[in-house]
């Protein structure tokens, strides 16, 4: 079973995992979501990041160790470890998800007055009610109501365009630093189209197409782009170190030639028409 979507550890598994795998004990989880701004996602309990989760992510808490929780993201199923003082069991209903690339939450409703903390886009937030140009959060703390909607967008290439210049960090999901899959998934999570965390787990999900439109998917060995035309694509690349625009043309032949090839195809998410 793969390690990243299994929700177990050697010693506990969750309770839909009986008959599936042999652990010492099941637990049915308890739900938890992280309430800091961006919490690392480890592959063990002093591991290496495999993903990141943005404020507001729910999560299935499985297993604890040492101030560690192993989780279950709701968003994808990836599974990890996360550091316990980035969780809370209160659970107010969300209401609004962050659209601009990111935002500031401010300690009153007053772009003067001291900012508490940032928030990336796709941040899951509560809102209690509408203050002029703030929206009052119930975790406490005021954002411009500019950068909020309570709906999905409607074409995922935007989204990924305003991450562009956004520095390249392996395994990120925030506009602190991102990687190429946490840019597609960031930007198909947008307009509501589930997408896996990681490129092979979304080459695997998403239709192979034999023509190339706006939105598709192209792949590489550990590594993918998002389609913006026929011709252009977009991209966190350790290549530029940032999100960044390149010819569908020059890439492949950059790639290959670099030995990092061959170029695997597109594949278009559903929900988008090409």
């Amino acid at each position: 079973m793969d390690r990243r979507l299994t929700p177990a550890t050697d010693r506990v598994a969750l309770d839909s995992l009986r008959g599936v795998l042999d652990r010492p004990s099941f637990v049915p989880g308890q739900p938890a979501r992280v309430i800091i701004p961006v919490v690392d996602l480890l592959d063990a309990p002093e591991g290496r990041r495999d993903r990141q989760l943005n404020f507001g992510a729910d999560v299935t808490v499985i297993d604890r160790e040492a101030g560690m929780s192993f989780v279950r993201a709701a968003l994808d199923g990836y599974c990890g470890w996360i550091a316990d003082t980035a969780l809370s069991g209160s659970l107010p209903p969300i209401t609004h998800r962050v659209t601009a690339p990111a935002t500031h939450v401010y300690l009153e409703p007053d772009m003067k007055r001291p900012e508490r903390f940032s928030l990336s886009l796709g941040a899951r937030v509560s809102v209690t009610q509408i203050q002029g140009r703030f929206a009052t959060l119930a975790t406490g703390g005021h954002v411009p109501v500019q950068h909020l909607a309570d709906g999905p967008a409607g074409d995922p290439v935007p989204v990924a365009e305003s991450l562009l210049g956004t520095p390249y960090l392996w395994g990120g999901n925030s506009r602190a630093g991102i990687d190429c899959s946490g840019l597609v998934q960031a930007a198909l999570t947008a307009c509501d189209i589930a997408c896996p965390g990681d490129s092979d787990l979304q080459r695997a999900t998403f239709a192979p197409t034999d023509t190339i439109a706006r939105g598709d998917l192209l792949f590489w060995p550990g590594h993918v782009a998002m389609a913006v035309s026929a011709d252009l694509m977009i991209h966190a690349t350790a290549w530029t170190m940032c999100v960044t625009f390149e010819p569908i043309r020059d890439a492949i032949a950059r790639i290959d030639a670099a030995g990092e090839g061959p170029f695997l195809g597109a594949h278009r998410p559903g929900g988008i028409t090409g």
